[in-house]
């Protein structure tokens, strides 16, 4: 007969091995991938570094419970599918511009409303705003935790005439970044080219496009000073941010212990200052690399930012509260943080 007393010692050694056994989940490196040029923890372009930072503070914190393998350059799948591959588990983290997402689920596009933020100061209110709650909630039933927030300006690379103001997109094939932006830049007369940042810098070269809407960032790293005759900055002011977050598929979120959740959320908000840090320092660095090019370099002044948003509330604006109740919802709980 089995005493209680043996009964107790096999409970108690089967629970390291449960534990054991949810650990061993994450024993295998996570994967973060993402669309941008690699390089090291101290160089290169701040979204990929921003990755490898992310991923050594959190193997230090956990112990070595939790590794990774970062993927830069859309090397471990294509670009747009990293966002489906995020929900379905098939993706555990990604750096990502989160309008591309916004065939998927259109809320999204959001994310790059020309016109609705503005500055660095306003966009860091989002994450707290009950839009920041509304566009959390809505990616937790999507499948996707939003690990941190990540916000940068962008401006505008041309090849042969600046793209300034609205009227100085008539007759110009123009990469925009999002469903809205390429809205207006029809409204202004332009064509759109509808491509991510990696292959900007192909359509350049070979004329496909005149001029490109990007972050500064990008700007830098897929070097199109190469292709490019002027340069419209993000410095100062900007009618064009992206929200760019580190994703992590919820799946892979929920399989890991509390403790390891929360030094992957608490790294992750640690990494929203060197972010924008590093944003505002790419918004100014872009100047100088396409002045030393021999391109000719614009800032924004609060006129052209105004003819810009003026375009937007009344053509990407109105179109994206008009897809559904939800849109017209998430736009006025932003228009709610300017």
């Amino acid at each position: 007969m089995i005493s209680r007393r043996r009964i107790l010692a096999s409970s108690l050694a089967a629970v390291p091995l449960l534990l054991l056994g949810r650990r061993s989940l994450a024993a295998e490196p996570l994967k973060i991938s993402h669309q941008f040029p690699g390089g090291t923890i101290d160089a290169g372009d701040f979204r990929d570094r921003l990755c490898r930072k992310f991923a050594l503070e959190v193997e230090a914190r956990s112990k070595g419970a939790l590794k990774f393998q970062i993927y830069p350059n859309s090397s471990l799948m294509k670009t747009n599918a990293q966002f489906s591959a995020l929900r379905k588990g098939a993706l555990d983290l990604s750096l990502y511009p989160i309008p591309y997402a916004g065939g998927e689920v259109p809320e999204l596009n959001l994310g790059l409303m020309p016109g609705l933020v503005t500055s660095y100061e306003q966009a860091a209110t989002w994450k707290n705003a009950e839009i920041g709650k509304a566009l959390n909630d809505l990616l937790l039933e999507k499948g996707v935790v939003i690990v941190s927030w990540i916000w940068q300006a962008g401006g505008v690379a041309s090849r042969a005439t600046p793209l300034v103001n609205p009227e100085d997109a008539k007759g110009m094939k123009v990469r925009g970044g999002s469903k809205e932006m390429d809205m207006i830049l029809k409204a202004a007369g332009a064509s759109v080219l509808s491509l991510p940042s990696n292959e900007i810098y192909a359509a350049m070269q070979t004329g496909a496009a005149d001029a490109a809407m990007t972050s500064s960032t990008s700007l830098i790293s897929f070097r199109l000073e190469e292709v490019s005759k002027h340069l419209t900055t993000g410095r100062g002011r900007a009618y064009w941010f992206m929200l760019e977050p580190l994703l992590m598929a919820k799946s892979a979120f929920d399989k890991l212990p509390k403790e390891q959740q929360q030094i992957i959320m608490q790294v992750g908000a640690e990494m929203e200052k060197f972010g924008t840090e590093q944003a505002r320092v790419d918004d100014k660095l872009v100047a100088d690399i396409y002045l030393k090019a021999g391109a000719k370099v614009y800032d924004l002044d609060d006129k052209a930012i105004r003819k810009w948003q003026v375009l937007a509330r009344d053509t990407a604006w109105k179109d994206y509260a008009a897809k559904s109740a939800n849109c017209a919802r998430f736009l006025q709980l932003a228009e709610k943080t300017i």
